[in-house]
């Protein structure tokens, strides 16, 4: 079986930083995704897709320290689904996605970067092959 996600979206916001009673720094940010299609009418329709991303340890440090509104990024990890109960007693679930590997696409005012970092062990923070501009979802 597989869960994997791969996305190419902008930031909503800067991201927001927690740390675990152990000390694990975890941060959240929401990255929107665009398809543009055309109706059976032939207009040209929008849709914007809203993604929220977790990212823990030496990955959520740099995403933390790099990344901000606007930005554009790739990610790549997997879906996980977590349910809690409210301070009211009421069951609470979201699904999110756990970040492996994060690329930032672009630096400001440079066009495109090539950073990649990842939390496989190999390489934990390096250089990668720019995605190319066909693969760019919008």
């Amino acid at each position: 079986m597989v869960n994997k996600v791969i996305l190419i979206g902008r930031l909503g916001a800067d991201p927001e930083v927690r740390y675990t009673p152990d000390g694990t720094m975890v941060v959240n940010f929401r990255i929107a995704t665009d398809e543009t299609y055309k109706n059976k009418q032939g207009e040209k329709i929008s849709k914007t897709e809203w993604h929220r991303i977790v990212v823990f340890g030496r990955l959520a440090e740099i995403c933390g320290n790099y990344l901000g509104k606007g930005r554009l990024v790739f990610i790549e990890g997997k879906l996980q689904t977590r349910t809690w109960d409210d301070k009211d007693g009421n069951k609470r679930s979201t699904t999110e996605i756990l970040a492996s590997n994060m690329q930032m696409l672009e630096s400001k005012g440079q066009g495109r970067s090539q950073e990649t970092v990842t939390d496989e062990p190999v390489p934990a923070y390096g250089m990668g092959d720019p995605l190319p501009d066909d693969d760019v979802p919008f």
